[in-house]
């Protein structure tokens, strides 16, 4: 097992997240696993001026897979898009640079099997969004598949930012 392998395979039972999707047939199962693995191991939160230290609090699945209304054509190559929206503890890890990283990853593991759609919101977007009730937002929180939830799931390992970056 490479230093790579380790980093993205050390996160936890692969089998909880797949658990959650389980009406997708088994590819999509996987490939919805090792994205939310992804993300949570390949988010950059080093080097921000923030309060707190970036936590990633939730990851859900919204869209087509969430809904059960996935599409699938091998004849005219169109296939549904996963559609991740990820919630931080703090704005400034929302900002799209601490997650160039993570799609990086992404697109180099899945290639043009998958579109990935990757969405960032705060807690306090969240909350501003509850506030003025902001149905986009709320609609699709509620309806989507919580595939990862900090105060639930069990931590990611924690390395060092030189090992990170060995192994990434």
């Amino acid at each position: 097992m490479t230093g790579q392998d380790q980093f993205i395979e050390d996160v936890y039972a692969r089998e909880v997240v797949m658990a959650r999707v389980g009406h997708l047939i088994r590819r999509k199962q996987q490939e919805i696993e090792r994205i939310t693995r992804i993300l949570r191991a390949a988010a950059s939160f080093e080097g921000v001026a923030a309060p707190v230290l970036g936590e990633i609090l939730k990851i859900v699945l919204i869209g087509p897979y969430a809904r059960r209304t996935w599409y699938e054509d091998k004849a005219s190559l169109y296939f549904s898009d996963y559609e991740f929206w990820v919630v931080v503890n703090h704005t400034l890890y929302a900002d799209e640079t601490r997650w160039c990283r993570a799609k990086a990853i992404i697109a180099r593991e899945l290639g043009n099997r998958c579109a990935v759609s990757l969405s960032v919101f705060s807690k306090a977007d969240i909350k501003s969004a509850k506030a003025s009730k902001d149905h986009f937002i709320l609609d699709r929180l509620e309806a989507g598949i919580v595939l990862f939830k900090a105060s639930r799931d069990a931590p990611l390992p924690r390395f060092k930012s030189s090992e990170r970056d060995d192994v990434v």
